[in-house]
């Protein structure tokens, strides 16, 4: 029981991020061309924040949670360190996924044109503030009103 309370508890910490998250998503939108959404989440699936159009941004989050499993335990099998980092390429673009901190992660969904590069470099720099500012919010101390 008291497990169950500490995760609701730190799940309010972490939605009290979320104007700034978002703020970093639409920063992240406007810095790299062709990007067409973003969803930062934690690691378990919840949506922090979400600058998506015509998609289901809780469902882009189960994904990157359970891709992110399969990151996680690929990267500690190879012995190749903890988890920066994943890039899908598919037809109609790419799936970017990540990491923010400790406890979150940061999907963005770009076009079949983008530079990579461009993507990666500010990808890295929004899941950096993105961290920063989950990291805070779990830092702060609850407060005890509704």
């Amino acid at each position: 029981m008291k497990r169950v309370l500490r995760q609701r508890a730190e799940r309010r910490q972490l939605m009290a991020a979320e104007p700034e998250v978002l703020d970093e998503l639409r920063r992240l939108h406007a810095r790299v061309p062709h990007v067409t959404g973003s969803v930062a989440a934690s690691i378990d699936g919840l949506v922090l924040a979400q600058d998506v159009v015509a998609l289901e941004p809780e469902g882009i989050a189960a994904l990157t949670a359970a891709a992110l499993g399969v990151a996680l335990r690929l990267a500690d099998t190879t012995g190749q360190g903890e988890f920066r980092e994943l890039l899908v390429r598919a037809e109609r673009g790419y799936v970017a996924t990540y990491a923010a901190g400790s406890a979150a992660v940061l999907t963005v969904l770009a076009g079949p044109h983008t530079n990579v590069g461009r993507l990666h470099l500010e990808g890295r720099r929004a899941g950096a503030r993105i961290a920063d500012l989950v990291d805070a919010a779990l830092d702060r101390p609850e407060s005890t009103t509704p």
